[in-house]
């Protein structure tokens, strides 16, 4: 159990990956604030399966793209289990739109939720974990498009890209406060945002042929690097992004 005692938020937590990352950390013996803005049925059934696993959680109605509600997420936090050690900026949307297709309501919907929430995550997180003293972790959910283009996706990467520098950035500007800030990458997984590829049989069978393990990632495969990334074993990595992708970015069709 090596988050006794530790303390996480996760936005864009009661599906997906976020819902994976809960379990994982809770596993791992944290106490877990989740995040919703939909759904509470779902965030209650996870709450559920946190305390069969002898851990605590607390469900919070939050929109990550509100700098207001980011810092009730870390209020409840504090207030709620004493601190914060652990900050996963999870939630994630995408219009699948071009440079040439995106209005700005979209633009400012993909921006706001993806990389304005993970900027103001990142602040709010690293004042509370600075004034509590003791350091903490802060983990970016990423994706391989934070530095591989998916034309037609054109928003969705621009949120992503910008991530990728807010990571670096900030793990450089927190590490003499002891705070280490990860992204996390992954490529194609099984979750609700894939859900009309993976039921299309001629487009997941193109999907995996460009994978070299062959197939989509489970939740839990990108959440164990989470679980991973708030423990002490990953001390020493701060200002980058872990890909968790198949070895999608390396492949080839070859000449």
């Amino acid at each position: 159990m090596k988050l006794n005692d530790k303390v996480a938020i996760v936005t864009g937590g009661n599906t997906g990956i976020g819902k994976a990352v809960v379990l994982a950390l809770a596993g791992q013996g944290a106490s877990v604030v989740i995040d919703y803005v939909c759904n509470p049925e779902a965030t209650d059934e996870l709450e559920r399966q946190v305390a069969a696993l002898g851990e605590k959680s607390a469900g919070v109605e939050a929109d990550v793209s509100k700098v207001a509600d980011l810092q009730r997420l870390v209020d409840t936090a504090a207030q709620t289990f004493g601190r914060l050690d652990v900050m996963v900026n999870n939630a994630g949307v995408e219009t699948r739109t071009s440079v040439l297709d995106t209005t700005e309501d979209q633009y400012a919907k993909v921006l706001d939720i993806n990389l304005k929430s993970a900027f103001f995550g990142t602040q709010l997180a690293a004042k509370q974990m600075i004034g509590q003293g003791g350091g903490g972790r802060i983990i970016n959910m990423s994706s391989v498009h934070e530095d591989w283009p998916m034309p037609g996706n054109t928003a969705y990467c621009l949120s992503k890209g910008g991530m990728r520098m807010l990571t670096r950035t900030a793990g450089v500007e927190l590490a003499p406060h002891g705070i280490t800030v990860v992204g996390v990458g992954p490529g194609a997984v099984d979750t609700p945002i894939n859900a009309s590829t993976v039921a299309d049989p001629a487009k997941l069978k193109t999907l995996d042929a460009a994978i070299p393990i062959g197939r989509l990632a489970e939740p839990d495969e990108i959440a164990g690097v989470v679980a991973f990334l708030a423990s002490d074993d990953a001390s020493y990595l701060t200002a980058t992004t872990i890909f968790v992708d198949g070895g999608i970015m390396q492949s080839s069709p070859g000449l």
